[in-house]
């Protein structure tokens, strides 16, 4: 992680205290902002304690990596909130942005929306979403099926077509999110159990062979992972593509049929009964109909994660998986509550939008990916809290003439 920022942290803090930020944007004259059935709520940095939270250069760093992302092969829906223009400009400013500068910069080029979902029926307005923890596992693999390895792990089958976010197709289900190509029409992609059987023929191609079908689950569960292989080096298995069937969570079914207690459940815990009970195991691994694909990468840097969804490399405690069907990547996020890894206590934290997952929805859901290896997997494992979601927006880029107060779709 970058260097702590203490210089900038206290030029802002004066700041704060002496009311020369930006207060933040005026109330839209149309009306509040929303985004998936939640309200926007204009708040001044000002406002949010602990803003900008320590070392916001790490949140700066995480930033620009997205920023020199390539564009995502699947183009953002035009709902999407964050104006992809005003975002360039933003990228473009980081860029010459020094780290003792780091929060002053996102301070003074965005402004801050509280996500608020409104009172409505018997339901109160709730001010908190949920947040999540995800990491990149270690594993132990090999190139050829060896004695010891015998969970292959598939490249992306070449009839596989993905669908982008709320794209539908004649005659499909419309909660598939993927297809089987047969000659000029589409068709569901088979499932686990029908892939496990050999659906997919000559078109299921491994790249690298697992301890066993446990591990195969945590890696497509995680959707990503490093593969230590029996000569000492490692390989990065990257996403490449999903069947586009509905995830169901192998870990809540062992609680639903009564095998381990939901307290004190924690991934250690259920990939080891499922090892002790591999019949049950093997039953509800193939219920979850959902089936992840992969190719193969070098480990370029060990100290970032995986490429997320957003093209960038994943930055340990800073890269955040959104709703990708209401968030744009890239745009920042400050996250008030509990956050693992603040020594000393966070009252919030700066993180970024760079990746997504089929169980991430929702405009105040988020996953915060944790780095790699067994002790990133434990403060996974751990963070399932409430959280209050901030988003940055950006403003309006120069010489646009845009509302600076519209938001989100612009």
């Amino acid at each position: 992680m970058p260097r702590s920022s203490r210089q900038g942290g206290r030029a802002l803090a004066v700041a704060l205290l002496t009311g020369t930020l930006l207060a933040g944007p005026a109330a839209h004259a149309a009306g509040p902002l929303r985004v998936g059935g939640a309200v926007l709520e204009p708040v001044a940095v000002s406002a949010l304690p602990g803003f900008p939270g320590a070392d916001p250069a790490a949140a700066l760093d995480a930033f620009r990596r997205v920023c020199a992302a390539p564009a995502p092969a699947v183009p953002a829906p035009p709902t999407v909130a964050g104006s992809a223009p005003d975002l360039a400009a933003a990228c473009a400013a980081a860029a010459g942005t020094p780290p003792e500068r780091a929060g002053a910069f996102f301070a003074e080029r965005f402004d801050a929306y509280r996500v608020v979902r409104p009172a409505e029926g018997q339901d109160p307005e709730r001010r908190t979403g949920f947040l999540t923890g995800y990491f990149e596992p270690e594993l132990e693999g090999s190139l050829t099926p060896t004695p010891g390895y015998a969970a292959p792990v598939l490249a992306r089958p070449d009839d596989l077509v993905s669908l982008a976010p709320g794209e539908v197709r004649p005659g499909l289900d419309p909660s598939l999110r993927a297809a089987r190509a047969v000659g000029d029409r589409l068709e569901p992609y088979p499932d686990r159990a029908a892939i496990e059987d050999g659906a997919l023929g000559p078109r299921a191609r491994p790249l690298l062979w697992l301890r066993d079908r446990v591990d195969l689950l945590v890696l497509q569960v995680q959707g990503s992972g490093r593969v230590r292989l029996p000569d000492g080096s490692g390989v990065r298995v990257l996403y490449d593509g999903r069947n586009g069937r509905p995830y169901t969570a192998v870990a809540k079914l062992i609680v639903q049929e009564g095998h381990l207690p939901l307290d004190g459940l924690t991934l250690a815990r259920w990939t080891a009964w499922m090892r002790q009970n591999p019949e049950t195991a093997r039953r509800l691994i193939r219920a979850n109909a959902s089936y992840i694909f992969f190719r193969l990468a070098p480990v370029a840097d060990p100290a970032l994660g995986p490429q997320g969804a957003a093209g960038a490399p994943l930055s340990p405690g800073r890269s955040l998986a959104v709703d990708a069907n209401l968030w744009r990547y890239g745009l920042p996020f400050w996250l008030e509550g509990r956050l693992p890894g603040g020594t000393p206590p966070e009252a919030g934290r700066l993180v970024v939008a760079a990746d997504t997952g089929s169980a991430i929805v929702g405009p105040a859901r988020g996953d915060l990916y944790l780095g790699t290896g067994a002790e990133a997997g434990i403060a996974a494992g751990n963070l399932r809290d409430a959280v209050g979601f901030v988003v940055l927006l950006p403003k309006p880029a120069s010489g646009t003439g845009a509302d600076p107060a519209a938001g989100p779709g612009r």
